[in-house]
């Protein structure tokens, strides 16, 4: 772990200064609750960026921030075993943390009108890290299922009752 967390750091603080960007990354382990892993979290110190480049970076609805954790994911994993490879965060002011919150509420919204209705409610613009998020959340509520249907970039998650 303390390899990947090695690389995850040094990966990140060079891509950052590649893009002009020169910030220190923190490396941080938190527990997934809904998952039962330990998480390794790479979270770029904002204090070093005006907010026009923690915007740049975040991107609109978090686009930009997603695409730099699906790359970290996939270029630091490269040369690991699948039994080896770490999941990594991307966290910047905090951003992960509300998404989080604003998922957690918007999902108990969804579970409480599919329980009124019994029917199904469709979930757009989400990414496919929220959506594995979701599939999470209802991983264990024995009254409703999840399902992802179509093709990116159009792919929307399904919120259903479980019969």
């Amino acid at each position: 772990m303390e390899q990947e967390k090695q690389a995850g750091q040094e990966w990140l603080e060079n891509l950052l200064n590649l893009m002009g960007f020169p910030s220190n990354v923190k490396v941080d382990y938190r527990e997934n609750e809904l998952e039962g892993t330990t998480e390794c979290w790479l979270i770029i110190d904002e204090t070093q960026l005006p907010l026009d480049k923690i915007l740049m970076l975040l991107g609109e609805k978090g686009e930009g921030i997603d695409a730099i954790q699906y790359l970290a994911n996939t270029l630091i994993n490269l040369t690991v075993d699948s039994e080896e490879q770490q999941g990594f965060t991307v966290e910047l002011n905090g951003y992960r943390l509300q998404r989080l919150e604003q998922l957690k509420t918007l999902t108990e919204d969804i579970a409480q009108r599919v329980r009124q209705t019994g029917q199904e409610v469709e979930m757009t613009a989400l990414s496919s890290a929220e959506r594995r998020q979701i599939h999470s959340f209802f991983k264990n509520v024995e009254d409703i299922a999840t399902e992802s249907r179509g093709q990116e970039p159009n792919r929307r998650l399904i919120v259903k009752p479980r019969y």
